[in-house]
């Protein structure tokens, strides 16, 4: 089991470029395999999680030409080249491995294949539920079955001749809501999402970067069947949520700056911004595309942090900055209430229940609740060896602690980290050391033969 150690941060870094967003890479392989013809995607996350969804649709008929390769983070730029919305069944069980966006969103895809798949992933995986998946894909015609009463993975999705919904979300979801409008693709007339608060919306982002007609009428999504993604190259930037762990880390030291580098700016994602600009920080943005996903950087300026309170309609805008945001209370001066959410505790773990026990091992006095927790700052953080319990944004979190804590803080099970950051420890060093720059990770001019036969491999599998 790998481990990972922080401890007080030399200094905070001029500028960091992150790994590209892990929700819009997905999104971008899944397009890129339904369309005909080739697509580049360009700033692609080499993650584990993003990997298992290149090699779904491998799997699946899509060929992949991998192009870049950067040294410590790994794939960068790949062309996808798909044959269209009929999709080949594959010759075994897909792995998912600990990605709930693969296993929720290729439901959607397969529920309009005529052919049954079985659909699989790790312990963590395997303990998600996906009966809000497989309930809206039911009542389109597909058949999804999994494992007791939540229907978890192992799943089986039998797809076929689908009918169009019009669904309401009980839980706000962008996953759900992707997957359900995934398979209206395939569905006669409209099909109709109706979300109780905004989600990220990705996926119709990525239906007009791919010529696919959509609407949006006030909480309401649409889209209409029959309908062909058109091969589009595309720029992923870089991932806000792995960009707010050296946000937190800038924001909660006095007279620190950082800028963060070609990240996304896209609205439904920003929360983050908002939430620390009321705990006392200085954030500016500056967009500088806006081609498909707006990006541009971020400046993050350091001073004492207050509390505030976490809750409500923002809540689908910052789940997966929950655990870091919650390190930001506990530096901050006052009770900083998180409420509302309750889907952390169906995550890769329960995070809520996570981040309460090892921010106790810190010294800090937590009051858990049912959808959220009650965390008291400004306790001096003590150095602990804490667990993580497979989870990737909790090891993340409880390092940046470290950077604040008494003595040395020990994470074990670190591997975890690679599902969506591959070249953390790399950034974390720098605050470790005293960098005072971002030191350039080279870019390979060509892609290494062993990669070029781990994704042909990948394809023959």
């Amino acid at each position: 089991m790998a481990s990972l150690k922080s401890k007080k941060l030399k200094s905070i870094p001029a500028e960091i470029t992150v790994p590209g967003d892990k929700s819009i890479s997905h999104r971008s392989a899944m397009f890129a395999g339904l369309a005909k013809g080739t697509t580049v995607i360009d700033g692609f996350l080499p993650s584990e999680d993003c990997l298992c969804t290149v090699h779904a649709m491998q799997a699946l008929g899509a060929t992949v030409e991998p192009l870049e390769e950067v040294e410590g983070i790994g794939l960068v730029k790949l062309a996808i080249t798909g044959n269209g919305m009929k999709l080949k069944a594959p010759s075994k069980p897909v792995d998912c491995g600990n990605s709930g966006t693969t296993i929720r969103l290729l439901s959607g895809i397969l529920a309009g294949q005529n052919f049954k798949t079985e659909l699989f992933g790790d312990a963590s995986l395997s303990r998600r539920p996906m009966k809000r998946v497989a309930d809206p894909l039911g009542q389109m015609g597909a058949k999804i079955t999994g494992q007791g009463e939540k229907i978890c993975a192992p799943l089986t999705v039998e797809g076929g001749n689908l009918k169009s919904i019009y669904y309401k979300l009980p839980v706000a979801s962008a996953q759900v809501k992707s997957a359900i409008l995934l398979a209206g693709l395939f569905a006669q007339g409209k099909t109709t999402v109706v979300e109780p608060v905004p989600t990220r919306n990705h996926t119709e982002r990525l239906f007009t970067h791919f010529g696919i007609k959509w609407l949006r009428e006030d909480d309401c999504v649409t889209v209409y069947g029959g309908q062909e993604p058109r091969a589009t190259d595309i720029v992923v930037p870089g991932d806000i949520s792995s960009a707010a762990f050296w946000m937190v880390a800038a924001a909660a030291t006095p007279g620190a700056q950082i800028t963060l580098k070609n990240v996304g700016l896209n609205p439904t994602r920003t929360g983050i911004i908002k939430v620390l600009l009321r705990m006392g920080a200085l954030v500016t943005s500056s967009e500088t595309h806006s081609d498909g996903e707006p990006r541009g950087n971020i400046t993050v300026r350091g001073g004492d942090l207050n509390a505030t309170v976490i809750g409500g309609a923002e809540i689908p805008n910052v789940i997966d900055e929950l655990p870091i945001l919650a390190v930001a209370g506990a530096l901050a001066r006052g009770k900083t209430l998180i409420r509302d959410a309750s889907e952390l505790r169906v995550k890769e773990t329960d995070r809520i229940a996570a981040v309460a026990q090892n921010l106790r091992a810190m010294g800090v006095t937590v009051t858990e609740h049912p959808d959220g927790m009650e965390i008291e700052g400004g306790a001096k953080l003590q150095g602990a060896t804490l667990p993580c319990w497979g989870d990737h944004r909790i090891a993340m979190a409880f390092l940046v602690a470290g950077l604040f804590a008494e003595g040395t803080t020990t994470i074990e099970g670190t591997e975890c980290i690679a599902t969506s950051y591959p070249g953390f420890e790399h950034h974390l060093d720098l605050f470790l050391l005293g960098d005072t720059g971002a030191r350039p990770i080279p870019v390979m001019s060509t892609v290494p033969q062993p990669l070029v036969d781990k994704m042909n491999r990948a394809k023959s599998s």
